[in-house]
C-alpha cells in the first residue's frame, strides 16, 4: 500500500511531465513538415496531446500499458535481484546498499523505475515524432501521399486531400495534386468523407469543434 500511495501522490506531477512530453512530440512532428504547432494550438490541445497520441494506435496504447505494468513491477524486480553483479553495477547499488536501511533501500528503487520510466517514455515519444514527422514530410516532398480523404466545405467546394492532422481549431492537410500545406480552421468543414481504407467511403458529419485526430 505505501507504493501506491507514493505513486499516487506523484501523479500530478507525472502528468505534468506527460503534457510536456506530448508537446515536444507535436513540436518536433510538425517542425518537420514547416509548422510552429503551438501557434495553432489551444489549451485544451496541450492538455488532451498525451493522449490523443496514447490513443492513436492500439499497438502505442499497448506498448505504453506494458511498460507502465514493467516499471510497477521494478522495485520488487530490483530488491529480488540486487544480489546480482550487473544490477548492482547498472544502479550503483554497491555505493549506496550497505549505507541505507531495508526501508531506504525500497524508496531508492522506486526512485529508479519512475526515473527509469520517464526517460524511456520520452525517448519513445521523441522517437516516435521524429520517425512520424520524418515519413510524412518525404512523402510530401516525393509526392507520395495517398489523397484518401475528401473534405466538403461549408462553400460547398470539396477537395481530395491527405489530411495530416487536426486539432480542436485547425485541420493541417496536402490537397492533391499539391506540395503545399494547408490550414482551415474546423468551423469551415461542413463534413470529411473517408475514403479507401478510411472508412469505405463513409462520410463523418462534424458536430462542431472536436479533437477529429485521424491517423
Amino acid at each position: 500500500m505505501k507504493h501506491i500511495d507514493r505513486i499516487g501522490n506523484l501523479l500530478p506531477l507525472g502528468y505534468v511531465i506527460l503534457v510536456m512530453i506530448g508537446i515536444i512530440r507535436e513540436s518536433v512532428f510538425f517542425y518537420q513538415i514547416g509548422i510552429n504547432i503551438l501557434k495553432y494550438s489551444s489549451i485544451m490541445d496541450i492538455l488532451i496531446s498525451p493522449l490523443a497520441t496514447l490513443t492513436s494506435h492500439p499497438i502505442v496504447l499497448a506498448a505504453i500499458i506494458l511498460m507502465i505494468i514493467l516499471h510497477f513491477k521494478l522495485p520488487d524486480l530490483l530488491q529480488k535481484n540486487d544480489h546480482k553483479n550487473w544490477v548492482r553495477r547498472l544502479f550503483e547499488l554497491d555505493k549506496i546498499k550497505d549505507k541505507i536501511s531495508q526501508e531506504e533501500q525500497k524508496n531508492y528503487y522506486i526512485i529508479i523505475s519512475i526515473k527509469t520510466f520517464f526517460a524511456v517514455f520520452f525517448s519513445f515519444f521523441l522517437g516516435f515524432g521524429i520517425a512520424d514527422g520524418y515519413a510524412v514530410s518525404n512523402k510530401i516532398k516525393n509526392n507520395e501521399l495517398d489523397y484518401d480523404c475528401k473534405l466538403n466545405f461549408n462553400t460547398g467546394e470539396s477537395e481530395d486531400v491527405f489530411l495530416i492532422n487536426t486539432n480542436t481549431e485547425y485541420y493541417f492537410f496536402v490537397t492533391k495534386g499539391s506540395q503545399t500545406i494547408k490550414i482551415a480552421p474546423i468551423g469551415s468543414i461542413k463534413s470529411i468523407e473517408l475514403t479507401k481504407n478510411r472508412a469505405l467511403n463513409k462520410s463523418l458529419q462534424l458536430p462542431g469543434k472536436i479533437n477529429s485526430r485521424i491517423y
